[in-house]
């Protein structure tokens, strides 16, 4: 039997994927961390002690898509193409990259990532493919409902849950929807997907999220509030932590408005900035503010994927597949 090397490479690839997920991989952009706060763009940049270093590689090149196909080149021509892009970021062509150039490449990263997996969540639920969503279209796809009644869908104690994250849903897409029609395009979808991109939905999902976790209604949220229902010890120290260290800036135990909002949207501004600092401290050897483009070439594993091991792994795959043929 006849089997093209293309058909091999396609066939390894397929069990690579279903045998070790992604580490790229879309979230919608409204889900929930789990201390009740909206995921920030960076949630997965730091997972207890260990560096997940796909974050780095996305906020480069904007692209999950992209930082995949990165993670599978080798060395020398994932370097030749962040050559490329080096120029890109580059504004005064001086071979030098300033943290302002870096930051504002960082969030122009950071705003297509929300383009793409808004792209793909539209696909997901856009039943009938006309590149708009409707409110039942995704009421159907999200809650499985498809009735046009939504009043006693869920009803019992059990579906408390469900009922009020989908009536947080339906008016976080009512606010979306500029102009009214009922419909979502690309761009309204990219709202009620990623509000943290749309300045004209934060003061919902502020007044949601308060809402939600201020359980003595006095207009702050306290420690216990912010941590909700939590068994283990250690989660409950670690929150403690975070909670007054990140959020609680005044420390006076609880969050006011300002330490609120931090909290729920975080600023992808800061997340940038943060990001910079991380990623001079990588590359920046001769510590004189400016990364050269020898310095970002010489650390290009830092800031895009391409690791020789992988790459090799991958080829051993390969060869070993068509050896069993």
């Amino acid at each position: 039997m006849y089997v093209s090397l293309f058909s091999v490479v396609i066939f390894t690839f397929s069990l690579c994927a279903q045998s070790n997920a992604s580490p790229h991989s879309h979230k919608h952009g409204t889900e929930r961390e789990v201390d009740g706060a909206y995921s920030p763009r960076d949630h997965s940049h730091y997972g207890g002690e260990d560096h997940n270093v796909e974050f780095d590689h996305e906020a480069i090149l904007g692209s999950t898509q992209e930082a995949e196909e990165f993670d599978h080149l080798p060395p020398e021509e994932a370097k030749k193409r962040l050559a490329v892009l080096l120029t890109k970021m580059d504004v005064d062509s001086n071979k030098e990259i300033t943290t302002t150039e870096l930051k504002q490449w960082i969030l122009r990263s950071f705003k297509s990532l929300s383009e793409e997996e808004s792209r793909e969540k539209l696909a997901e639920v856009d039943l009938n493919k006309d590149n708009q969503v409707t409110w039942n279209e995704y009421k159907s796809e999200t809650y499985g409902v498809d009735d046009e009644v939504e009043d006693g869908i869920f009803s019992g104690q059990e579906h408390v849950e469900e009922k009020a994250l989908m009536k947080n849903d339906k008016e976080l897409f009512q606010t979306a929807d500029m102009n009214n029609d009922g419909i979502l395009n690309s761009d309204e979808f990219l709202a009620f997907t990623h509000p943290e991109e749309a300045p004209h939905m934060l003061e919902v999902i502020l007044r949601q999220t308060l809402n939600e976790k201020d359980v003595n209604k006095d207009g702050f949220i306290d420690f216990q509030e912010y941590i909700g229902d939590r068994d283990s010890d250690v989660e409950v120290a670690k929150q403690k932590e975070m909670f007054e260290s990140e959020f609680d800036t005044n420390g006076d135990g609880h969050l006011d408005s300002i330490e609120f909002k931090r909290w729920v949207a975080p600023s992808n501004e800061e997340i940038a900035g943060e990001e910079v600092e991380h990623l001079f401290a990588s590359a920046d050897d001769d510590h004189d503010g400016l990364l050269s483009f020898e310095e970002i070439l010489e650390h290009h594993d830092v800031f895009v994927g391409s690791e020789a091991t992988d790459y090799g792994d991958h080829l051993n795959n390969i060869h070993r597949f068509q050896d069993e043929l």
